[in-house]
């Protein structure tokens, strides 16, 4: 008889958690190899543990799950990573997936439909909830972006953010040049990295740098 597939829970709420292991580890086939409720302990059991899949929440204090999964894959490549959430807009979607997640599912997902995204996962056959699967055939397709020009889709606003941003501006420096708020300064850097299919500021930044952004505005 072959071993379960072993499983490392990752979500801030107790009861989400609770949830999961309850019907999961029901399951002949499966086991819950442990759980973490921020990013730093998911990273750190998954090097202690190198289970077959995480099941990783996006939306965390501290640390989000688009930087717990990169943090996890180098810590323990050969697990692969279920996202588990509420959100399926674009700058959740494509960050967490270029971070290295397999599957993205929400969380009105089917308790059996997780027990067999887990079972696929764990031999490297990735599933994405409808509205998720819809967003990533668009984006193959082109039928949102530019290939000739990757910032087609920002705003004047967000370029404006996206150029201080690549200058090296911490978003303190960005709020204070533009006289907005902080909170307003995450909000355009959260969009931009979605619209922009990036995982963080530095690949944004590489990426106006690399397409000659700051220097055709400055020549």
């Amino acid at each position: 008889m072959s071993e379960p597939i072993s499983i490392l829970i990752v979500d801030d709420h107790a009861v989400v958690r609770q949830g999961i292991r309850t019907f999961l580890a029901a399951q002949s086939d499966l086991a819950i190899a442990g759980e973490a409720s921020a990013g730093d302990e998911a990273v750190r059991l998954a090097g202690e543990l190198a289970p077959d899949v995480a099941l990783m929440d996006l939306v965390m204090p501290s640390m989000d799950g688009v930087e717990t999964t990169r943090r996890l894959k180098r810590v323990s490549p050969r697990t692969q990573i279920i996202v588990l959430t509420s959100y399926h807009q674009d700058e959740h979607i494509f960050p967490a997936i270029r971070a290295g997640a397999l599957s993205y599912l929400l969380k009105d997902v089917l308790p059996d439909e997780l027990a067999i995204a887990v079972r696929k996962a764990a031999h490297g056959e990735a599933i994405l909830a409808a509205q998720v699967a819809a967003r990533v055939v668009q984006e193959l397709h082109g039928s949102t972006l530019d290939p000739t020009n990757p910032f087609a889709e920002l705003t004047d606003r967000e370029m404006e953010v996206l150029h201080l941003v690549a200058s090296g501006l911490a978003n303190e420096d960005i709020a204070s040049r533009l006289v907005i708020s902080e909170k307003t300064v995450k909000c355009h850097v959260s969009n931009i990295l979605g619209k922009l299919h990036v995982a963080d500021r530095t690949q944004a930044a590489v990426l106006v740098w690399r397409e000659g952004i700051i220097r055709q505005e400055t020549s």
